[in-house]
């Protein structure tokens, strides 16, 4: 049986919430860069064929979508974290306040807001939803959006740093993206509470020591 992605949100019409934002962020495991996240209130009741969660799509599919939601939404938001403040407040944090600040930065205020599992303290009824991304058509928009953003960030540090290949790995813990650390070494840009990079860390300690 097919998912019916606007199940919560049909359900919400029918309370009389008009104004449903989904939210998500991308760039939890990435050992390198901002986490990012996506706020999108859709219009009542609209279809975006093969929309689905970012994960599920290809990266080609989801500039489409991207382009697509950012002139259909009723709008859309935002927010970013640094990977210093990430290390300072650990990622489920750093996630969080992304998702608050991507709300904040919607021009039109939501009534209620739905989220991937991820509980808020918003003035506005909030509703998590676990895989909601797979499960909330609101969800997925935010999460192509969020994920598009921070892929789009990734590229421009990749033309910052070309020898760390982030256009190709976006950061996160690959064979290769690890072997490339080993290499070149830590940027300013790593996230060094991230067991990986703090084991690159004293293992390069070490060997300034010997």
């Amino acid at each position: 049986m097919e998912r019916d992605l606007l199940a919560y949100e049909k359900d919400l019409y029918s309370k009389g919430y008009c104004l449903i934002a989904g939210t998500d962020e991308a760039g939890r495991g990435p050992l390198v860069g901002p986490v990012v996240a996506g706020a999108v209130i859709l219009p009542i009741n609209y279809h975006l064929y093969g929309l689905d969660d970012s994960k599920k799509l290809s990266e080609k599919q989801r500039d489409k979508f991207y382009d697509i939601l950012m002139n259909d939404a009723i709008s859309v938001g935002v927010g970013i974290v640094d990977n210093k403040e990430i290390d300072q407040i650990n990622i489920l944090e750093a996630s969080r306040k992304a998702m608050n600040i991507a709300l904040d930065n919607l021009k039109v205020k939501p009534d209620y807001i739905l989220t991937d599992a991820m509980k808020l303290d918003r003035d506005v009824n909030v509703l998590p939803i676990i895989h909601g991304d797979a499960l909330s058509l609101s969800i997925a928009a935010a999460s192509v959006i969020a994920k598009v953003t921070r892929d789009r960030l990734m590229i421009e540090l990749d033309h910052k740093y070309p020898q760390y290949e982030f256009a190709k790995h976006k950061g996160y813990p690959t064979k290769k993206h690890l072997e490339l650390i080993q290499k070149y070494g830590i940027i300013d840009e790593y996230r060094i509470s991230y067991k990986p990079v703090k084991d690159i860390i004293e293992r390069s300690k070490v060997h300034e020591k010997v």
